[in-house]
């Protein structure tokens, strides 16, 4: 029987969030219970507006990478994307490939087909090289390839790394590395995919096409504060805070070569919000003989976003989403700042109409690669993976996207993250695990809609192969798990056999995991390597644990929950001796997968439709933002009856909470009506609320993780 926790709410607090945020009270109960009290970490779960996504050039050397692209397209160099087999990699090269050859470049897409193992080498480099390439970018690998792009490098071709892996403790050089993981990264959310790191490469890329593209600009504010002015500014570049100075003027006591503002805005466009009021500020300040270049930007914002019209820089900073919700961004400078970057985007929006519509595309295979590398559904991925449904739910489906739903029968009908990580994502994994990723390249990428049609149904006959490979490798490893993991004392299962397939190990250890809550891996021989894949749980790092081993390898390389590794066939017997010693290492938190945590307590009147709008407001699901659990106490069984072919193995309950009848489906708990409870009894039940679409009808309904007679 499983337990459940509802952790006790701050009643204080709930009011600070409702009064604060405008969230009602369930709302506010929920956020506290799973932490998220801050305004920065709420901001994500109540906000969906690409306005705060964080900005590309945060990355520290994002700007080289734009440079490096830019020469190669003026000078018509030849460039190879290299990508990895997964959803990840493949959106990533699709993304890249098509921004890169609509700039005007010659570009050849590599991804690891058959037996290749993960990333670059030296035989992609190599043949790249015959074919006079000059610039290799890796995407959603690279990272740990630095014998391949020093090899690179000898032979004269320079290197990007497009990357979200964990870095090795020494970086591939000479490279361009744009990795949010890297310590020096600049960038203020390390957990985004491959495919978001190349999104905003190619962001940055089209940015680069305006006029603003590493431009220095100054915003000034000044203001009279008793019988002293306040002067402000702020430098930014590509829409990025750089620096700032501030002076506090005491009127005719100071000469303006005496401040530290005669540096600051030497040679600088300088932008005020109002031009008369400043300008008579700053001649109190210094007197008539300085004279100041000023242009003022907020006459034109307030002419393009008239809310803005006729309100000071103290009210503008007052009206500012990102104040609301991050204090340390109140000051008149800092609302001065972002309605600055509001209209910047716009104007560019008006000049680029054409970008909208392929970024609204593109965002569809970014939430597609963050719920495909399981990254954690909070910061701005809650925002990829919001605006991506969204765009999918009315009905702009990308190519290649449009063709795949249609024949998996959910073209037309509403999918969230749920039903993306199970239905899309395994399916174009597939590809990849059959060693044929360029068949989803493809389908993404092709422009004629019946070859589409054809790919999809091609890669949909990969999955159904990659489902019978699971199955056998299942049946070969479920034979070897338990006593595994009793050698290696409840720690770690490893399964060794040469019958599994190798597209299919990451499955099958990921499957482990799920049986025996236990880090896990998979191995299997290609030939003279043996090719491996671990997944965990439990709060273990997998790549700290590969790491150690980095001498037997050939290569490795992952995130936290998840990684792949190779090596020679001959250090087969070296790699269980090493295991042997290294399994004693492993340190796991609790198991806590018998433990429900309860969100919120909803007494049976609550229980209408509306309650959908609730479960609304938290999606994405996924990682690190789970679906919600509620609790509901004494509800009556209205009916109940058993499903299930060719056994009747589930229940379906129908509950009585007053205003409305609930169906509640009780997974593989068949054999508890007549025992535990009967028609007419009274239930205590744990269960997350869901949308059942049948025959063109939505209904909500319960799914039951416990169900118990109430007392």
């Amino acid at each position: 029987m499983k337990k459940y926790i509802k952790k006790e709410v701050s009643k204080d607090l709930a009011v600070q969030l409702h009064n604060k945020y405008g969230v009602d009270p369930l709302t506010a109960s929920i956020l506290i219970r799973r932490g998220i009290t801050e305004g920065k970490d709420i901001l994500y779960f109540l906000e969906d507006d690409r306005r705060f996504l964080h900005n590309p050039f945060e990355f520290t050397y994002i700007e080289d990478a734009v440079d490096r692209i830019l020469q190669a397209a003026e000078e018509g160099e030849i460039v190879m994307i290299f990508g990895d087999r997964d959803v990840d990699g493949i959106t990533s090269t699709t993304i890249l490939c098509q921004q890169l050859r609509s700039m005007g470049l010659e570009v050849e897409c590599r991804l690891p087909c058959g037996t290749d193992g993960y990333g670059l080498s030296i035989e992609a480099v190599d043949d790249f090289y015959k074919k006079n390439g000059t610039l290799i970018i890796t995407v959603d690998c690279g990272i740990s390839n630095n014998d391949e792009i020093a090899h690179a490098a000898e032979l004269g071709m320079d290197v990007i790394v497009l990357d979200h892996h964990n870095p090795p403790e020494v970086l591939p050089g000479p490279a361009i590395i744009v990795n949010p993981k890297c310590a020096d990264s600049g960038y203020p959310f390390a957990d985004i995919s491959g495919c978001a790191v190349v999104f905003k490469t190619v962001s940055a890329l089209r940015f680069a096409q305006s006029d603003l593209y590493k431009q220095e600009i100054c915003l000034l504010s000044a203001k009279s504060d008793g019988d002293k002015i306040q002067i402000d500014c702020l430098k930014i570049q590509n829409l990025v805070k750089k620096e700032s100075v501030s002076e506090t003027i005491e009127p005719g006591t100071v000469r303006i070569s005496d401040t530290k503002l005669i540096n600051f805005l030497q040679g600088q466009q300088i932008f005020v919000w109002n031009g008369a009021e400043t300008t008579k500020l700053l001649k109190e300040a210094f007197g008539t003989s300085v004279e100041f270049n000023l242009f003022d930007i907020g006459a034109k914002i307030q002419q393009d976003i008239p809310q803005t019209h006729g309100l000071n820089l103290t009210q503008l900073s007052r009206l500012s989403k990102i104040a609301k919700y991050d204090p340390s961004q109140a000051t008149e400078m800092d609302g001065f700042f972002n309605i600055f970057v509001t209209y910047i985007n716009r104007q560019l929006a008006k000049q680029f109409p054409k970008n909208a519509k392929i970024e609204e595309e593109e965002l569809q295979l970014v939430a597609l690669a963050a719920l495909a590398d399981i990254m954690p559904l909070k910061d701005e991925n809650r925002i990829f993976v919001k605006q991506g449904i969204r765009s999918i739910n009315e009905g702009h489906s990308r190519k290649g996207l449009t063709e795949l739903l249609s024949k998996l029968r959910l073209l037309g009908q509403p999918v969230n993250s749920t039903k993306l990580s199970w239905n899309v994502v395994p399916v174009l994994n597939a590809t990849g695990r059959l060693g044929t990723p360029e068949l989803a390249l493809e389908l993404l990428m092709e422009e004629d809609s019946h070859k589409r049609d054809e790919l999809a149904a091609k890669v949909i006959e990969c999955n159904n192969k990659r489902r019978e490979l699971g199955s056998e490798a299942w049946n070969i490893g479920i034979k070897t798990a338990e006593q595994s993991i009793e050698h290696f004392e409840g720690k770690l299962c490893v399964i060794i056999d040469e019958q599994i397939n190798r597209g299919v190990s990451g499955i099958l250890a990921g499957r482990l995991v799920s049986k025996f809550n236990v880090p896990s891996m998979a191995v299997t021989i290609v030939e003279d390597t043996a090719i491996g894949s671990m997944r965990s749980c439990r709060g273990f790092s997998v790549t700290g644990f590969l790491d150690k081993m980095s001498d037997i390898f050939i290569n490795h390389g992952g995130h936290d929950l998840a990684a792949g590794f190779s090596f020679e066939k001959t250090k087969l017997d070296d790699f269980k001796a090493r295991l042997e010693t290294l399994y004693k290492t492993i340190e796991l938190t609790d198991d806590e997968s018998e433990i429900i945590d309860i969100d919120a307590e909803l007494p049976s009147n609550y229980l209408t439709p509306k309650v959908l709008d609730v479960i609304d407001k938290f999606e994405p699901y996924g990682e690190c933002n789970p679906e919600l659990n509620f609790l509901t106490k004494n509800l009556k069984i209205y009916d109940a009856l058993l499903m299930g072919k060719p056994e009747p193995v589930h229940l379906k309950l129908v509950l009585d909470c007053g205003k409305t009848k609930w169906p509640a489906i009780f997974f593989n708990q068949a054999e508890r009506l007549h025992r535990d409870f009967d028609k007419g009894d009274s239930l205590d039940v744990v269960y997350q609320i869901q949308r059942n679409f049948f025959n063109g009808n939505v209904t909500p309904q319960m799914i039951l993780s416990e169900a118990n007679p109430s007392k």
